[in-house]
């Protein structure tokens, strides 16, 4: 199992695009029985960014709804324009099924043994990069962006991977986002259940950039873990702080009642529905909506069980002075 200690990196904006939800504060309460799907057309034009939607896949178009509410959310984005100089933000996205539907459609026309029916604009969205490399383009964000699809802990491996690249000076500040779009491949690939279909995203720094910006702090990155083994990686986690845990958000129903007992849990792939890529975004939100709302104490995020190849946690803490 192996840990790390990520100091000086806080969260300083998020954005919810969820069915029903567009705050962190409204995360843990789970998806309402009559909640519309999001209607990305009307987010997007709302805030005068629907230009080019027509041929930008579900997934992307979620992406760029979280994407504008964390950017605006942390300061970075005013009236459209970017903050800060547009090296110094990069893009991680975390998605195991993004692009699947684009995938199925070019691959179902070439089995026809004919290239004349592919449409040249699907092409370009056949890359696996594809929601990060548009979010960078569309946002004008120049750093690294990267495109996470590995598997049950991608989410919280996004996270790991944005806060690794502030702690080595490759970035000052990234948007950090998780997104699953419900769409008939996605459905299929899951014997019929609904996934997510939602986006959220969190804008980290390290503490010395959002200080100097005068930006305010909703909450702080602890230490990560990954390896096998959920009870090793909760373990590993204890380790790295020995705060008491606020609250741990399981990877899903069939945590072990063994580990940390007696602390409240919250699964969000119940809430949500199947959350694949986004679950460890999403649980990451969550702390930052209790937080917000008062909330004092650290809340552990795991993604992956003794069932899969991995497990990854995630510490969150409160702001200084709570």
């Amino acid at each position: 199992m192996r840990s790390h200690a990520c100091p000086g990196v806080v969260v300083t904006g998020t954005g919810v695009t969820l069915p029903g939800a567009d705050r962190p504060e409204e995360v843990l309460a789970g998806r309402q029985e009559h909640a519309e799907p999001v209607d990305t057309a009307r987010l997007l034009g709302r805030v005068g960014r629907h230009r080019g939607l027509r041929y930008k896949d579900r997934a992307t178009q979620l992406a760029y709804c979280a994407a504008d509410t964390a950017l605006r959310d942390a300061g970075l984005h005013v009236d459209g324009e970017l903050t800060v100089p547009a090296g110094t933000v990069g893009v991680v996205v975390s998605s195991n099924t993004g692009n699947l539907d684009t995938v199925t459609r070019v691959v179902d026309t070439l089995r026809t043994g004919t290239t004349d029916a592919l449409s040249p604009m699907d092409l370009p969205k056949v890359s696996c990069n594809v929601v990060a490399s548009s979010v960078a383009i569309k946002h004008g964000l120049r750093g690294p962006n990267l495109m996470i699809c590995n598997g049950s802990t991608s989410g919280l491996d996004a996270v790991r991977w944005a806060a690794t690249m502030l702690e080595t000076g490759r970035l000052t500040r990234a948007l950090v986002l998780g997104v699953e779009p419900d769409t008939e491949p996605t459905r299929t690939l899951r014997d019929g259940t609904a996934p997510l279909d939602g986006a959220v995203a969190l804008v980290v720094e390290t503490e010395a950039a959002a200080a100097g910006r005068g930006a305010r702090t909703l909450a702080r990155v602890g230490g990560h873990a990954r390896g096998a083994g959920l009870a090793a990686c909760v373990a590993a986690l204890t380790a790295l702080d020995a705060t008491d845990p606020l609250a741990w958000h399981v990877p899903g129903p069939g945590a072990p009642e063994g580990v940390l007992p007696g602390v409240p849990r919250h699964d969000l792939t119940t809430a949500w529905g199947p959350s694949s890529g986004a679950l460890g975004v999403l649980q990451c939100v969550a702390a930052v909506g209790a937080f917000v709302t008062g909330a004092t104490g650290a809340v552990y995020a795991t993604a992956g069980d003794d069932e899969h190849d991995a497990t990854a946690g995630l510490v969150l803490t409160p702001p200084s002075g709570r």
